[in-house]
Order: C-alpha cells, then sequence, then structure tokens
C-alpha cells in the first residue's frame, strides 16, 4: 500500500428525492416550507448533506444554518474550499427571501457577492451562517449574509439578490 493509499478516507452522502419536496414546498408558504425542513418534517436540499448543513432557526426574514466543515470540503492547498462558504450564504440569503413569499412564488438567485475575511478550516467547531433581507420587492429582493466561527469571529459576508419568480 502507497502513502496515499494508506491516507484514503471516505464518507457517504446520503438524499432524499428533491423534486417531491420542492412539490410541496410549493403549497406552503416559504416560511412554512423552511421550518418544515429545520423541524425534519421536510427533507433538506440535497446539497446540505455534503457540508452536514442544518437549519438552527428560522423566522421571517433571517434564518441561521450551522455546519461543521471537515477536511473533505479542503481545497489543494489546506483549507475549506471558498465555494464551502459561497454555498452556505447563498443558501441562507436565498432562504431568507424565500421565507417572505406566499405559497407559490419562488425565488432564484441572480447575484451574489462573497467577501472571505478568514480561511476556514476543520476541527475548529460548527460555523454559522445567517442570512437578512435587506429589502423585500415584488420583482427582486436583497439580502445579506455572513458566516461567523464558534468563537463569534467574522468569517465572511455576502451580499445577494434574488428574482422572485410567480
Amino acid at each position: 500500500m502507497t502513502d496515499v493509499e494508506a491516507q484514503v478516507r471516505s464518507k457517504t452522502i446520503t438524499w432524499q428525492d428533491p423534486l417531491e419536496s420542492a412539490r410541496l414546498g410549493a403549497t406552503m408558504s416559504g416560511l412554512d416550507y423552511m421550518r418544515a425542513i429545520a423541524e425534519g418534517r421536510v427533507p433538506p436540499a440535497p446539497i446540505a448533506a455534503h457540508f452536514g448543513l442544518r437549519w438552527e432557526s428560522v423566522e421571517r426574514g433571517e434564518v441561521v444554518a450551522v455546519a461543521e466543515p471537515d477536511e473533505s470540503l479542503y481545497n489543494p492547498i489546506g483549507m475549506v474550499h471558498g465555494g464551502v462558504a459561497a454555498t452556505m450564504l447563498d443558501s441562507v440569503v436565498g432562504c431568507a427571501v424565500h421565507t417572505t413569499l406566499p405559497a407559490g412564488v419562488g425565488y432564484a438567485s441572480v447575484e451574489l457577492k462573497v467577501s472571505y475575511l478568514r480561511a476556514i478550516h476543520a476541527g475548529r467547531g460548527e460555523i454559522r451562517a445567517t442570512g437578512r433581507v435587506v429589502k423585500e420587492g415584488s420583482r427582486i429582493a436583497f439580502a445579506e449574509g455572513e458566516i461567523r466561527d464558534a468563537e463569534g469571529r467574522l468569517l465572511a459576508t455576502a451580499s445577494g439578490t434574488c428574482v422572485i419568480t410567480r
């Protein structure tokens, strides 16, 4: 066995059919749907399994998601890939907007600007992503997000724009 083979690790990801959840979600207000996901009554989006992301709180216009990054999310230079932070921020920004929408109305991200302030490393505890709606609109909504580590240090921020789809 080579040194590389001896260091091989694995991670199993499981998820449920996301289209069934989406169909159910279309019949609920965004707030009710997000709360149902947070409470485990509706399966989360499959992307959440990759990061171990779970919803800690869901209120109208504000959501909080937590995850504990592991080394499977590392980039080649030994830290959590920036795409993980961007994905978490896109999720909380979009889901914060979703909590403001009535049943049958959706959204899609059209812009996300991320600023990386500190590196994220595995083994340092949970990271917490918060998303807040800044301005609701009939066609466009604006939101912001941030990620903090277990000690409360700011790791990344984002501003995002979502188009409202009817």
